[in-house]
């Protein structure tokens, strides 16, 4: 017990050393009067625009035509304040990363951040017909799936694409950091790793999913299926003459429509480009480019067999 008591009176010497660490390594905390975007919040804006998307298999049960109107009409509400006060955020914290004037003073950033969100909000019934064809492709792609319900419930790759989606419109409408919270968000939930700047056409599926991992500048077209473990990545990062990173470059695949990718295969570089419908195999490693209609596999190695013992 008395080793305790001493352990507990050294406790205030210890805030006091951690709170130093503040000034001393200033890169790693963020102090002020103007918060940064609560990942907390930004969950909660996934899990009600998931509402919307897929009405009946989220949260809410018992919804129908009588009901939904209200219901829909109240997570839009809701998400025009949340998502008007995130982007706000955001918008004011990177401004302040650039300029001497912090906290956003003289600039109107609520204002910007509603516009951007009814913006975005206005987005959801494309989004919704885009994750539609999503899911048709996951159902016809998978023998093993018995009917949508159990792609939506079910399938880690619609969770990965539907936060995907989303997030790429907030990205394309320039609101920062927000659509990485989301991604890296689903990259824990699903082991899929989606940059929201990557531009995915309709009927895009991913089978079974862990580990894939689509870079920031991919195009990827139509009707193109991955399997788990497959990544989309670059091939070297340019830097200029004081070896910085030159950041805006394409530096990913792209992969034009019907391709199929299969397991643990890996795609570098941003001249690289797949042909249409073009399969690449299982475990291939491809930096160039491949034409059309082109099938792409590994020798298979010899099996050897003797007895045990």
């Amino acid at each position: 017990m008395a080793t305790d008591f001493r352990r507990k009176e050294a406790l205030p010497e210890l805030t006091d050393r951690i709170v130093a660490s503040y000034e001393e390594i200033g890169t790693i905390n963020h102090l002020g009067h103007c918060p940064l975007p609560s990942y907390d919040a930004v969950i909660d804006v996934i899990g009600k625009l998931k509402e919307i998307i897929y009405p009946g298999y989220q949260r809410r049960q018992n919804l129908h035509l009588g009901n939904v109107t209200y219901h829909v009409g109240d997570l839009i509400d809701g998400l025009h304040d949340t998502l008007t006060q995130q982007i706000c955020r955001a918008l004011r914290h990177e401004h302040d990363m650039g300029n001497d004037i912090k906290c956003g003073e003289g600039t109107d950033f609520e204002a910007t951040g509603q516009l951007q969100a009814i913006e975005f909000l206005e987005l959801l019934p494309a989004i919704r017909e885009r994750l539609a064809d999503d899911a048709q492709a996951a159902l016809d792609g998978d023998p093993a799936a018995d009917g949508l319900q159990e792609i939506i419930f079910c399938y880690p790759g619609l969770e990965a694409i539907t936060v995907y989606r989303l997030a790429h419109e907030l990205y394309r409408l320039g609101v920062p950091i927000i659509p990485r919270m989301m991604s890296e968000w689903a990259h824990n939930q699903t082991g899929i790793d989606i940059h929201p700047g990557a531009r995915i056409g309709p009927s895009f599926f991913i089978d079974h999913g862990t580990g894939v991992v689509v870079g920031e500048t991919c195009d990827i077209a139509a009707n193109v299926k991955l399997y788990q473990g497959v990544t989309l990545g670059a091939l070297s990062f340019p830097k200029d003459a004081h070896g910085n990173i030159i950041r805006g470059k394409k530096r990913h695949p792209t992969i034009e429509e019907g391709v199929v990718v299969y397991a643990n295969a890996t795609i570098l570089g941003g001249k690289t480009v797949i042909g249409a419908n073009s399969v690449i195999g299982a475990s291939v490693s491809i930096n160039k480019s491949v034409a059309a209609n082109t099938v792409v596999t590994i020798d298979k190695p010899v099996l050897k067999f003797r007895e045990a013992g």
